[in-house]
């Protein structure tokens, strides 16, 4: 039995939360969510109608009017709560991430545990945004300057991490005053849900955080209402740079992480087992669904005689959901069926497949992990992000050349080089073109404390994702000028 918006009664409809209550959206169903697994249709999501998405940030400006105002150290004592009973309810957030998400215990456990490192590095707030004060600048003048909050700002996220992705934005966001609107990915809209059942326990006042679900019109509705302040995005070039460019337009601040194309340089002096343990685990973990995922090796010189024992390693991969288990599906069917088109490319364009892992099940959105050699850079394979358990090979004869080959690529997400020549990582490190990394380390994501530095095509805007400047994104500068003369 259906309803006038398409919504099936027997299968759970995601709610809107909005002005400290869940609300059942009049908007259109625009998709299932599934079981990537499986299959199984675990529930259905709304498209919020314009109305509903004004609605919530109006909420949300009205709540912002007192919340701003409210003593720091009673903001930061609401983050506390907030992040205590995340903490409390880890086990319901990594249940969520993989049912919704399929990923492995691990997977999940580390979404949320790397989300929950940025609420605490948020609890830290005071002292972390500072003013400046000069006395007497000139005859009875004095001059300061403090930053405040912007007013609404909004959240829009992938479905790849959808606990640790909103945890970037909402702690910083709310600590330092503003209220905040989050479009979860219609895709995996639970952890979102389970954070707004955390915000009504830790107390937070009505309209301070706020979602809305939905596709691309609840997107274009949260960019085209004048209240909002500010836009942080995570997710897909295009989408990105769409989001980037409407908001420049308006005025507003928006931080926009994007594709990636991540490389990894395998020098001949490296540690060969840490280096071939590396690169599997970062090209294949989280099914390679990840912006900071390794997916080219580059090989230089005699280094390319690893490549035997690399896909031996990839061949030992487990897939499955469990605790035992190192990769899961893919999020969707779409997804699946991109993978196999760009691998089936690279074969058409003259690679080589030198493991092609075999589905577990013929049920859900499972792949194998998949290494390509005899990679060109004009191949579709690597020229595209393709955001999967697929990980592409070429080979270089020098270290100059993988420097040029890398900062010749469009994106800057993260890079990494694998050697025991401290001349050689000195060297990649200062000519590289790429905002994150790592030498002998495959994923370097930045703590908290630093901030997510990604360049280049993979992140718009001058203020980066929590760390130092995720403080200065979600406030502005104000100088006042007096003078009491006596």
């Amino acid at each position: 039995m259906s309803s006038t918006n398409g919504y099936q009664s027997t299968i759970p409809l995601m709610q809107n939360f909005v002005n400290g209550k869940f609300e059942t959206s009049k908007g259109p169903i625009i998709g299932d969510v599934t079981n990537p697994a499986t299959g199984e249709v675990l529930k259905q999501v709304p498209g919020s109608l314009k109305e509903e998405v004004d609605a919530a940030i109006a909420s949300a400006q009205k709540a912002f009017v007192s919340w701003s105002t409210l003593p720091i150290s009673k903001r930061v004592s609401y983050m506390f709560r907030f992040r205590e009973i995340i903490h409390r309810r880890l086990a319901d957030f990594t249940a969520m991430i993989r049912l919704e998400g399929g990923k492995t215990v691990k997977d999940a456990e580390g979404d949320i545990i790397r989300g929950l490192e940025v609420a605490e590095y948020a609890c830290g707030f005071t002292g972390k945004v500072e003013g400046m004060y000069e006395k007497n600048l000139a005859t009875d003048i004095d001059m300061m300057q403090i930053r405040e909050p912007l007013g609404v700002c909004v959240g829009i996220c992938p479905f790849n991490f959808p606990a640790m992705i909103p945890l970037w934005m909402i702690p910083i966001a709310i600590v330092t005053g503003n209220s905040f609107v989050l479009k979860p990915s219609e895709l995996v809209p639970g952890s979102a849900h389970l954070l707004a059942e955390i915000s009504l326990e830790a107390g937070f006042p009505p309209g301070v955080f706020n979602i809305v679900q939905g596709g691309k019109d609840t997107v274009d509705a949260l960019l085209d209402n004048p209240h909002v302040k500010a836009v942080s995005f995570v997710g897909s070039t295009p989408i990105g740079r769409i989001v980037y460019q409407k908001a420049s337009m308006r005025g507003i601040r928006a931080q926009c992480n994007m594709g990636a194309k991540n490389h990894a340089v395998v020098m001949s002096d490296c540690n060969k087992e840490l280096t071939l343990n590396a690169l599997t685990a970062a090209a294949f973990g989280a099914t390679g669904q990840r912006c900071m995922a390794i997916s080219v090796a580059v090989f230089v010189g005699e280094s390319i005689q690893m490549l035997p024992a690399l896909v031996q390693k990839a061949a030992n991969v487990k897939l499955g959901t469990d605790e035992n288990s190192d990769m899961g599906p893919l999020i969707s069917s779409k997804a699946k069926a991109r993978v196999e088109t760009l691998v089936n490319s690279a074969k058409i364009q003259g690679a080589k497949i030198d493991y092609q892992g075999q589905a577990p099940s013929s049920k859900g959105n499972w792949v194998g992990p998949v290494v390509i050699s005899n990679v060109t850079p004009e191949m579709d394979v690597y020229k595209e992000e393709i955001f999967g358990p697929v990980l592409v090979c070429l080979h270089v004869q020098s270290l100059d050349e993988a420097i040029q080959l890398i900062n010749s690529n469009r994106f800057g997400n993260g890079t990494a080089i694998f050697t025991e020549s401290g001349v050689a990582a000195r060297k990649f490190q200062s000519q590289i073109e790429v905002g994150q990394v790592g030498i002998n380390i495959p994923v370097p994501v930045p703590a908290p404390p630093f901030g997510f530095t990604g360049s280049k095509d993979s992140m718009w805007g001058d203020l980066p994702f929590y760390g130092p400047t995720g403080f200065a994104f979600f406030t502005r500068p104000k100088t006042v000028v007096s003078r009491f003369a006596w």
